[in-house]
């Protein structure tokens, strides 16, 4: 161990009002920037490079939260992301961020923190009953109670739990904030910024390689600035800064602090967050509060670290209890000694290091307790020096004290219990490596014996875990495994690294003999702080069978949550291997999974929220349609127009009759780009096409277009569209509005998945064409006036179904399809998006002569409807194309997606509701979609019902409402009349049931 200087430094600062627990002077804070904050609406002072935690403690607060189940008193336990207790509310309004852990949280000016689960104050807590109700409370009780009378469970015991349920509040407005995603690729990414991580970076960046070293604190150094030690003749600290500062000179070195890895995913990739701009009050302008990075690395070094166990022993949760090396930070890197008597109870050498930093910073060490039964002399001899009462072989039984620690029992070798003052006890019982995140891909740790400690296993391929992180714990072993993985890592990805030579260190000790938890302690002696599970608790469990370390998790909460075992794990594996007779290794450990710290969910989802969680797309005729007056609707992922009111129009229904009414009499034009366009080529582009669709395209010709019905490989539709064949292995398909991602997606999965070794390409090219559906009788005159001069469309040279390129505008590149929504002579004019605007307004121009009118989406609808073609509320994923009026159109004579499903009996049932039309028998009665059949004088049941009613319009070809929609036996009842029944919109109309093509029936106007 160091040689440490016995004398007593200078004593604490005698400013009784403020930051009365720091010390004169030590510690990585500025001093002379000072900050105010406010705990609970107390205004208090701390420095620059505080944490709330450590300016807490400089305020003499030591407790700052109760407890989740019992709201016992709780402190500060530890000094980092491991935190169980000290679990406060940050910000306030619509920032107000709750179960945020002090001891992660930088200090800066303005900070509002409160505590939480308490009422109504912290120091006087109603809730702090339960603690007498603990025999009611323990493992598994809310599967045993609340359950008599039942009648009470609605009304009483259901609120009360939710009421009492959860920790902190979270906010009642909008985050305000913003949030980041990022992506990143190096060659060697270092997880953790302490003395292995920081060799390994070196190591690695000298290289040339491209190096990201992530660290969770916003100080780089990891113990180094919390320790005492000196690295080649100067101080630990200032050799980790000296380390940063030549890691940044170095070009293709990144260091991100503030960053914490939360997850280790496949082939590579790593998950993390950096808390950008959580250390001030409100993020700058344009800057994100968080970036959730993910980053692609081609070898990883785990420098993670490790965390030191606690004790279990009575009242062990006591305010000023904590872990010996938390207690180290305080006074090392802040300049704070958490109590003005500071006991410790060790089984370590490890712990008396904390003795003499306590002695060094001007505290006093009333007694010392060692669990072993033989310490070095040195040590004892340090401590007596400066008169600590030293008990060798004894334990702490247990705590006194109310809302804060006052004094401990002790029980020595020879079983005397006598009770010694202090207001801080520091525990140290080892450490364990830090194995969360290589054990994230269903990897399992193994037991160290010389160490006491799980360590990594079997790691993730192409990751290296060094220093304390692989049980590693001196200080020169940290280097030296660090710098030999960082260079390693470099010269696997192709770059000429060696490890230089680790810089000597001053000596030190690593005895440990750990003890599990104390023979007989005093009151209720916690293994998880954060979930309130005591040893009382796993005896519980052992009783009642639940022994496999999964089952122990679940029924006593141990590890769950937040804390994820941190400082729980093996303090709770210990006592069920000492009640089942077994090692500690045989039990087990739980599966650890991501994220190894929480993860704001605003970070997982970055800019994708509100309106951005799902963009707008503007149709390419957008900016007319806005200066015509066009009212919008969302369209799946598109705004598009719905119809376009003129002055004098007193509704939308009066606007879309027009609109109907002139695009059969004259010619219209709707912007129809939003339909899913998907480009096919390759050799084997028609034995694709053959496969997935279910109809046959073996005749098809180029320059022709067929219908396309798709299923899935449960025998119904997934979509229907067209396929066009502009070459002998070129094809364009066209999906729905609303299925074009879910048409695209299983189209390549069927080219990846189902038949890899076909020849064929997909694209989506949905915006890079703008198409235009150009009907009505005038449609082929319109057209004329925008395609350049030798094209024929005529109805002989370019027939229905006919496609073909073409150029428009003296030269663009267009393509012309004669396929018709509305029933009318009708073409869809495609031209690439960056013309669109272009030519939506040289179509409108080209049909003044003609009375032109633009029609949006509602027009589109009636038309569509007025001709019996389903769409997306008969094509719901729940329909055959049976059940549309499709059957006869599927191929007889090849294989295809979801043949041989679609025969299942339940699909081809003689009584499945189909398609059909239905018209109102009273003239003029209102239609709705939704309404439901019932046969003529039959009482409304789930029994009686026939079908639904999926589509309405008011036709104004027929000028009545008419409907289409799927009723039993439908095609085989035309004429016969039923009750469309709509409870919800109080109607129930008489309807009859007809063919669902209203209009033009023989398909005549489409063909001339």
């Amino acid at each position: 161990m160091t040689t440490l200087a016995l004398q007593r430094a200078e004593p604490l600062g005698s400013d009784s009002t403020a930051q009365a627990f720091r010390t004169a002077q030590g510690g990585l804070i500025e001093r002379r920037r000072t900050l105010d904050f406010t705990f609970d609406g107390k205004r208090l002072t701390g420095c620059h490079g505080d944490t709330l935690a450590s300016a807490l403690l400089a305020n003499g607060v030591r407790l700052v939260g109760r407890s989740f189940k019992y709201h016992r008193p709780r402190g500060i336990l530890t000094a980092g992301s491991e935190e169980p207790n000290a679990l406060v509310e940050l910000r306030s309004g619509a920032r107000r961020e709750p179960n945020t852990r002090a001891t992660m949280a930088e200090l800066y000016e303005g900070l509002e923190a409160a505590s939480q689960n308490r009422w109504p104050s912290l120091a006087v807590d109603a809730l702090s009953v339960n603690a007498l109700l603990a025999p009611v409370f323990a493992a598994g009780f809310y599967y045993k109670t609340f359950m008599w009378p039942a009648s009470l469970w609605e009304k009483l015991y259901e609120p009360m739990i939710r009421r009492a349920a959860g920790l902190g509040r979270a906010a009642d407005a909008p985050d305000p904030d913003i949030y980041d995603r990022a992506h990143a690729h190096c060659d060697v990414l270092v997880i953790g910024g302490g003395p292995a991580g920081l060799s390994a970076a070196l190591a690695a960046g000298r290289s040339g390689a491209r190096v990201i070293l992530v660290d969770e604190d916003f100080v780089t150094g990891g113990r180094l600035l919390a320790e005492r030690r000196e690295i080649g003749g100067e101080s630990g600290a200032a050799w980790a800064a000296r380390a940063v500062a030549e890691l940044q000179s170095l070009p293709e070195v990144r260091i991100l602090s503030r960053t914490t890895l939360f997850g280790v995913y496949d082939h590579g990739s790593y998950g993390a967050v950096e808390r950008v701009s959580d250390h001030v009050a409100v993020p700058a302008a344009h800057a994100p509060r968080q970036r959730l990075w993910r980053i692609v690395a081609k070898r990883a070094v785990l420098a993670a670290g490790a965390i030191e166990r606690p004790h279990v022993f009575g009242g062990n949760d006591r305010p000023g209890v904590m872990l010996a090396g938390a207690v180290r930070t305080y006074l090392n890197r802040y300049g704070v000694l958490p109590g003005r008597r500071v006991a410790v109870f060790t089984s370590s050498d490890d712990g008396w290091r904390t003795v003499a930093d306590v002695l060094a910073a001007g505290g006093t060490v009333p007694a010392v307790i060692d669990t072993r039964a033989s310490v070095p002399p040195q040590l004892r001899r340090m401590a007596e020096a400066a008169g600590a009462r030293v008990v060798v072989g004894g334990y702490v039984a247990g705590t006194k004290g109310h809302l804060g620690l006052t004094a401990i029992q002790v029980v020595d070798g020879y079983d005397s219990t006598e009770t010694i003052a202090c207001d801080c006890l520091a525990m140290a019982n080892g450490w364990n490596p830090v194995v969360h995140l290589d054990s994230h891909l269903s990897r399992r740790p193994v037991w160290n014996e010389a160490i006491h400690a799980f360590v990594p296993g079997t790691l993730p391929s192409g990751m290296r875990a060094v220093g304390a992180a692989a049980g590693l714990f001196s200080l020169s072993g940290c280097l030296e495994s660090g710098a030999r993985a960082g260079a390693e890592a470099a010269t696997d990805c192709g770059f000429a690294a060696s490890a230089e030579p680790a810089p000597a260190t001053d000596p030190e000790s690593e005895g440990h003999i750990p003890l599990w938890r104390v023979p007989r302690p005093k009151g209720k002696a916690f293994a998880d702080f954060q979930n309130d599970v005591a040893a009382t608790d796993v005896e519980l469990a052992h009783r009642e069978g639940f022994r496999a370390v999964e089952l122990l998790k679940r029924y006593t909460t141990l590890g769950m949550a937040t804390d994820q075992g941190k400082t729980s794990n093996l303090a709770g594996l210990s006592i069920m291997a000492e009640l089942t007779g077994q090692s500690i290794p045989s039990v087990g450990t739980t599966v650890f999974r991501p994220p190894f710290t929480p993860v704001a969910i605003g970070a997982f989802a970055g800019h994708h929220r509100g309106k951005d969680f799902r963009a707008t797309r503007y149709v390419p005729s957008h900016a007319w349609a806005e200066e015509n007056g066009g009212v919008f609707v969302e369209t799946g992922l598109w705004l598009r127009p719905a119809y376009f009111p003129r002055a004098g129009e007193t509704d939308w229904l009066e606007t879309v009759v027009r609109e109907v009414e002139t695009v059969r009499a004259r010619v219209g034009v709707c912007d129809v780009t939003t339909l899913g366009k998907i480009d096919i080529q390759g050799r084997d582009a028609l034995a694709f096409i053959e496969r997935v669709c279910a109809n046959p395209f073996a005749t098809l010709p180029v320059g022709k277009a067929r219908y396309a019905v798709l299923l899935r490989e449960d025998g119904f539709v997934l979509d229907d569209g067209t396929i066009a064949r502009l070459a002998e292995t070129h094809y364009v398909m066209t999906a729905s509005t609303a299925n074009a991602a879910k048409v695209m997606q299983h189209l390549e999965f069927c080219r990846q998945w189902l038949w890899p070794e076909l020849d064929v390409q997909l694209a989506s090219v949905s915006e890079q064409w703008a198409q235009y559906a150009v009907a009505g009788p005038r449609a082929r005159d319109t057209l004329r006036r925008v395609i350049d001069p030798g094209f024929d469309i005529g109805n002989e040279a370019f027939p229905f179904l006919a496609c073909a390129d073409v150029t428009v505008g003296g030269g663009i590149p267009a393509r012309l399809f004669r396929i018709s929504f509305s029933g009318e002579l009708a073409y869809e004019l495609a031209v690439p998006a960056a013309y669109g605007d272009a030519a939506w307004r040289a179509l409108m121009q080209a049909g003044l002569p003609y009375g032109i009118t633009a029609y949006g989406s509602e027009a589109l609808s009636v038309m569509r409807i007025e001709k019996g073609h389903a769409a997306g509320a008969e094509i719901n994923g729940q329909t055959t194309a049976r059940d549309l009026g499709l059957g006869g159109m599927l191929a007889k004579k090849k294989d295809y997606v979801g043949r041989l499903m679609k025969e299942r009996p339940a699909l081809t049932d003689p009584d499945r509701p189909m398609l059909v039309g239905f018209r109102p028998v009273e003239p003029g009665a209102r239609l709705r979609a939704g309404a439901h059949f019932l046969a003529l004088g039959a009482a409304p049941s789930l029994e009686a019902d026939e079908g639904v009613m999926t589509s309405v319009a008011y036709s104004p070809s027929l000028k009545s409402w008419i409907g289409i929609g799927l009723i039993r036996r439908g095609p085989e009842r035309h004429g016969e009349r039923v009750r469309a029944y709509d409870p919800v919109r109080d109607a129930d109309v008489e309807v009859e049931i007809c063919s669902p093509v209203f209009v033009d029936p023989k398909e005549e106007k489409l063909r001339v």
